[in-house]
C-alpha cells in the first residue's frame, strides 16, 4: 500500500478564493482513493491544522503531492507559514541537521534530511502563459518553473531527504485556461509516476 499525502497550499485572500487548487486537490484525492494500492491523507493549509499531526503525516507518507498557486512568483504566505511550522517542528523526525560534520564543516550541507527514500510531486498554477518561460526574450529568460521560481522549493524538499518524482504546471489559468485538458494530462502523469 503506497501512502500519499496531498497538500493544498492555496488560501483565500482578496480576489483569490483558491478554487482551482481546491479542485486539483480534490481530483488527486478522489483519483487515488478510487484506485487499488493507495492510502491517502490530505491537508488544506487554509484550514486549521495541528502541527504535530502534520509532522507525522510527512513522516508517514511515501509520496507527498503539493498543490500550490503562485502569488508574486512564490508560494502563498499561508503555505509558507505551514511549511515553516511543520519543518521547524519536524526536527529529529523530518531532518536531524543540515548534514555538515565537524571534520569538514564546509561540505555536505543539505544532507541531514530523514525522509530519504520518499518522493514528492509538485503542481503549480500560474497566470503566466507557458511561453513566458520558454520563448527567447520573454519574462522568465527561458528558465523553466522548476529551474527558476520553484528552484528553492525543490531544494527545500531535497534538504529534508525527498526526491522529486515529477512536476505539473497549470499555465495561463486566468486569461486562457485549459483546465479540462490539464486535468487529463495531470491524471495521466499520476498514472505514470505512481
Amino acid at each position: 500500500m503506497k501512502k500519499i499525502l496531498v497538500i493544498n497550499g492555496a488560501q483565500k485572500f482578496l480576489h483569490s478564493q483558491g478554487s482551482l487548487n481546491k479542485s486539483i486537490t480534490e481530483l488527486s484525492v478522489n483519483y487515488l482513493e478510487n484506485r487499488e494500492g493507495f492510502e491517502v491523507k490530505f491537508t488544506n493549509v487554509d484550514d486549521t491544522y495541528i502541527i504535530e499531526e502534520e509532522v507525522e503525516k510527512f513522516v508517514w507518507a511515501d509520496v507527498i503531492i503539493y498543490h500550490t498557486p503562485i502569488w508574486w512568483f512564490s508560494i502563498p504566505f499561508g503555505f509558507k507559514k505551514y511549511i515553516d511550522e511543520i519543518l521547524t517542528h519536524g526536527e529529529n523526525k523530518i531532518y536531524v541537521s543540515d548534514g555538515r560534520h565537524r571534520v569538514e564543516p564546509k561540505l555536505h550541507y543539505g544532507t541531514g534530511g530523514l525522509l530519504k527514500g520518499k518522493k514528492y510531486i509538485l503542481t503549480t498554477s500560474w497566470n503566466a502563459p507557458e511561453e513566458a518561460f520558454t520563448l527567447e526574450n520573454e519574462f522568465f529568460d527561458q528558465k523553466s518553473v522548476d529551474e527558476g521560481a520553484m528552484f528553492g522549493f525543490h531544494k527545500m524538499n531535497s534538504f529534508i531527504g525527498l526526491e522529486k518524482l515529477g512536476t505539473y504546471h497549470f499555465y495561463d489559468v486566468m486569461k486562457d485556461p485549459k483546465i479540462e485538458q490539464d486535468f487529463k494530462n495531470y491524471t495521466a502523469l499520476l498514472d505514470e509516476l505512481l
